[in-house]
C-alpha cells in the first residue's frame, strides 16, 4: 500500500513541479507497466479447471463442496 501510495504522490509532483521531460517520463513508467499487468490479467483469466501439481483444481473442490452439502 506504501508504494502505491508513494506512486501516486509522484505522479501528482510530476504534473505540479517543473522538471526534465526525462523525469517526468520515469515517474510514469511504473504506472504503464502496472496498466499493462492488468490488461494482461484481463486478456488471460485463471484457468480453475487446470490442474496444480498436487492433482487438484479448483472446480474438483467445488464439486466436493456440493456433494458434501447434499449428503447432510
Amino acid at each position: 500500500m506504501y508504494k502505491a501510495f508513494n506512486t501516486f504522490i509522484d505522479d501528482i509532483f510530476a504534473f505540479i513541479i517543473t522538471m526534465p521531460t526525462a523525469h517526468r517520463l520515469a515517474c510514469f513508467r511504473d504506472d504503464i507497466v502496472f496498466v499493462i499487468y492488468l490488461y494482461q490479467r484481463y486478456l488471460y483469466p485463471v484457468d480453475r479447471t487446470r490442474v496444480n501439481e498436487f492433482g487438484q483444481s479448483f472446480e474438483d473442490e467445488k464439486e466436493k463442496k456440493e456433494e458434501s452439502k447434499k449428503d447432510k
